[in-house]
């Protein structure tokens, strides 16, 4: 009977020492965030998290408490201190653990600053807009891009599934850039299309706060299966071991280094960039492609079709009004929308004006970076290309864009990803305009994925006519 009255009351204690620590920084939310991290849960669990916070910030402002130990910040200040602070910002916390791939440490999931440092070193190059300009890279994305074309003729007189060939072209361009020349061919080759399938078609959110809050529940829980990908796990094992990679792939530069590196170290880092690769860029284009069809941006999609036409033989770099398209779908739809935790310094820290203890966990989520500050961005629920064409406020729209994070930990794909993007969309849009079909029902609202994924059930069903026609 004592211990279980003594546990009790040391947790009682704990609570209230949190709550009297959490009412002393006077950080703005409900008053059930001094006292209880349940609310938060609940929200993460049900997937609803971005939304609840973004409201909460809507009431409160930019700064707002969301746990006694948790704070969410939608201000440039906050963005800076936490993610660029020192050049990398503050430490990850363990929910970054969750990134682990065959059960080893790659660069997106170290949690201190060094140890990304070190790792970011040995392949940063490879991610430089003059390499992943080389030729043979581009070469094997125009490729690609030849097989969505394919599959958007074909679909001439009905309704093609844009989300499915989208998310096959980025695995397709994300695992050339790693291997080629042991890439995917997710269009054409049915076995790689089941790689696609299996990363993308999975919906395992539940199950991933249950293994990052509850890891002992987690080795018996069976109602929420984990996220399983022996496909894809296995084929990069495979070429890990077996390609003689090209001197443009990231795959070469990490076997040059395998002094540094096991074969599975380089192999688990090779599969986080392709698994990241794939939905990110995938969900971005899908959601900027639906954007576009819709009847109130086909204005916009006229005034692509123009600046791809005029300029047949420009550069993909020299095309504005295509990267204001980009940023703008981006900005209102970002691929990973939510929060991005970080760990106070163990000394504190002092934030917007509010001093925060070490071990506070703090974070910036994109969906509240580029919806909340109305002056930045007017009108922000709308998509308007035409203000990144714009000279004033130029500057402070740049440095609130969150799309790829920010910091010496900000999304090393980026250029990467902008490229794919680009030549996918200048043959698409050079030749054919696209519509929302009628078969497609529902929306393409963002839910709080950590690496978004979708259930076969949901699709982004368009219609391709060819231009003139």
């Amino acid at each position: 009977m004592l211990m279980p009255l003594v546990a009790s009351l040391a947790w009682v204690i704990f609570i209230f020492v949190r709550a009297i620590q959490a009412y002393q920084t006077n950080v703005p939310g409900p008053w059930y965030t001094h006292l209880t991290t349940l609310v938060l849960k609940y929200h993460e669990f049900t997937k609803n998290r971005r939304l609840w916070i973004h409201e909460l910030h809507r009431r409160y402002g930019p700064v707002v408490r969301l746990s006694p130990n948790e704070v969410s910040f939608a201000n440039l200040e906050g963005m800076k201190e936490i993610y660029q602070s020192g050049g990398s910002g503050y430490d990850k916390t363990e929910f970054y653990d969750l990134f682990k791939q065959y059960n080893h440490r790659t660069m997106f999931s170290t949690l201190n600053r060094h140890d990304h440092s070190q790792r970011k070193k040995l392949f940063a190059e490879r991610y430089a807009m003059t390499n992943i300009m080389n030729s043979q890279i581009v070469e094997g994305f125009q490729q690609r891009t030849a097989s969505v074309m394919k599959k958007c003729e074909a679909s001439l007189g009905t309704c093609l599934d844009i989300y499915v060939v989208l998310h096959c072209y980025a695995l397709d361009c994300a695992s050339h850039f790693l291997l080629n020349p042991g890439g995917t061919d997710t269009l054409n080759n049915p076995q790689h299309f089941k790689m696609m399938e299996e990363l993308s078609y999975h919906d395992s959110i539940k199950q991933r706060w249950i293994q990052y809050y509850w890891p002992l529940l987690d080795k018996i829980n069976t109602f929420f299966s984990p996220k399983s990908t022996p496909l894809s796990k296995n084929y990069m094992i495979d070429r890990v071991q077996n390609t003689e990679a090209q001197e443009s792939s990231l795959l070469h530069r990490l076997q040059a280094k395998s002094a540094q590196l096991s074969s599975v170290s380089i192999a688990a880092e090779c599969m986080d960039h392709m698994a990241a690769g794939i939905d990110t860029t995938g969900d971005g284009l899908c959601f900027l492609m639906h954007e576009l069809s819709l009847p109130r941006s086909q204005i916009f999609q006229k005034r692509l079709h123009e600046e791809i036409i005029q300029n047949p033989e420009v550069k993909l770099n020299n095309l504005p009004y295509l990267d204001a398209v980009i940023k703008e779908g981006l900005r209102l739809f970002p691929p990973i929308p939510m929060s991005l935790p970080r760990y106070v310094p163990r000394e504190g820290s002092t934030i917007s004006g509010y001093e925060l203890p070490g071990g506070s966990i703090v974070s910036c989520q994109a969906y509240s970076m580029h919806l909340l500050d109305e002056e930045v961005f007017p009108n922000a629920e709308k998509f308007l290309p035409e203000r990144w064409l714009e000279k004033e406020g130029e500057m402070e729209r740049n440095r609130l864009f969150f799309a790829f994070a920010s910091g010496g930990r900000g999304c090393i794909g980026k250029n990467l990803a902008l490229v794919e993007m680009k030549t996918v969309l200048r043959e698409i849009y050079g030749r054919f305009v696209t519509t929302v079909a009628p078969e497609m029902k529902g929306d393409m609202a963002i839910d709080d994925q950590i690496i978004a994924s979708r259930p076969k059930d949901q699709t982004c069903l368009l219609n391709f006519e060819v231009i003139g026609q």
